[in-house]
Parts: C-alpha cells; sequence; structure tokens
C-alpha cells in the first residue's frame, strides 16, 4: 500500500481550480501519458493512461469515480485501473482552500499496486509517484494561468493620467498559451526527481560527474 499525500498552491481563485478539476478536457491534457478522460455517468469516467515506470511500460485502463462532492471546496476520488503492466486501485480526498487569488489544494490518499509495475519496487514506485504527480499539478497550474490571463481586462493609462479597463473583445491582447507536457519533459523530470530522492544533495554534484552514466541509463528506461 502506497501512501499519497501532499498540497499545491494554484495561481487561480477557487472556482477557477475547481471547474478545471471537474472538467475531462482539462484533465486529459494536464495528466503525463494520458489519453483521454470520457464521462460515462454522472461523475463517472473512464481513461486511458500509457505508463512508463523504469523497465515497466504498458497501457492502463481505468475508471474514474467521484463521490462526496461538495462544491468548490472537496470530494472523494475512486480510481481503479488494470493493463498489462499490472493493476492500481486508489482512493483519496481533494480539498480546496482560498488564498487570496491564489488556491491551496490538499490532498491525501492509499494506492494499491500489483503486478509488473509493482517489481520496480517500493522505493521508485514512490518518487515517480510523486514526480507524475507534481508534473500534472504544474500543468494544470500552467492552464489555470493561461485561463486568468485571458479573463482579465486589460487595463490602460490615459494621456490624463486616467486607470481605465478595456473590455476584452475592444482590444487584442497577447495572452498565455498552455502547452499539455511531453512524454519527453515526463521522463526527465521523473529521472530528475528519482535522483533527487536517491541522492542526498551535498553528493548530487559527483553524481553529475561520476554517475551520469546511471542518469543517462534511467532516462533511458523511463523514455523507451
Amino acid at each position: 500500500m502506497m501512501d499519497i499525500s501532499g498540497d499545491y498552491l494554484f495561481d487561480a481563485p477557487q472556482r477557477l481550480v475547481w471547474d478545471a478539476l471537474q472538467d475531462p478536457n482539462v484533465l486529459g491534457t494536464i495528466i503525463p501519458g494520458g489519453k483521454g478522460i470520457e464521462l460515462i455517468g454522472d461523475n463517472q469516467y473512464s481513461t486511458v493512461l500509457e505508463v512508463k515506470v523504469g523497465p515497466v511500460q504498458g497501457t492502463f485502463q481505468g475508471k474514474i469515480a467521484l463521490s462526496d462532492i461538495v462544491t468548490p471546496e472537496r470530494y472523494q476520488i475512486d480510481v481503479d485501473g488494470k493493463g498489462a503492466p499490472g493493476f492500481v486501485k486508489a482512493s483519496g480526498k481533494i480539498q480546496l482552500e482560498a488564498r487570496n487569488h491564489q488556491t491551496l489544494m490538499t490532498y491525501v490518499g492509499q494506492a494499491q499496486i500489483g503486478g509488473r509495475i509493482a517489481s520496480v519496487g517500493q522505493r521508485l514506485m514512490d518518487s515517480a509517484a510523486r514526480s507524475i504527480i507534481r508534473q500534472s499539478l504544474d500543468a494544470l497550474n500552467a492552464y489555470l494561468i493561461a485561463q486568468v490571463a485571458q479573463q482579465a481586462p486589460p487595463v490602460i493609462t490615459t494621456a490624463n493620467a486616467e486607470v481605465v479597463t478595456v473590455p476584452l473583445a475592444s482590444v487584442a491582447v497577447p495572452v498565455s498559451s498552455y502547452q499539455p507536457p511531453s512524454q519527453m519533459a515526463l521522463a526527465l523530470n521523473v529521472a530528475r526527481d528519482v535522483l533527487n530522492d536517491y541522492i542526498p544533495p551535498k553528493y548530487q554534484f559527483l553524481a553529475l560527474g561520476a554517475g551520469v552514466a546511471v542518469i543517462v541509463l534511467i532516462i533511458v528506461l523511463i523514455a523507451n
């Protein structure tokens, strides 16, 4: 059994974060390896996920169920996935709390993993899971920042030093564009995070020199 817990501060208001978490089109792009999420019933979703952890890789078919929903504050999530690499069953609770113009997410849960994917070892699984969660939340935050930029009306200063808010429809405003994470970026970041977990910071400069071959091997195993 693997414990999953943590928190994340989004640069967007609570309602915008909540709406994104309920949008399968958004979630299908921010999850590394995700091949889309489809709504199949009330708060019921199906998903396909390509997993690459160490030498184990393959496709998972999964179902996601949301319950105990209190909009826009919290919900329970249950995941059941199966595939050639093995199986995963997970459940957890997600809580959102407004922090001025930001939103703090806290999450806690447990995951049971079996099959070939469990053969890579508990420590590597823990590191990879934390890395994938962090990258997913980073990608969601990037999406939210782009949404905030699109919604914020531009402000201009007139010749009389008056501050005027201009409707978006009347002026062309460059906004941030969201790009979903690539598989290569996922692999590189997982390798980096695993390195950080396994090697104390004061020795990492040695690993970059004497152990560069090991780092390359980890990247190749995850990326291929």
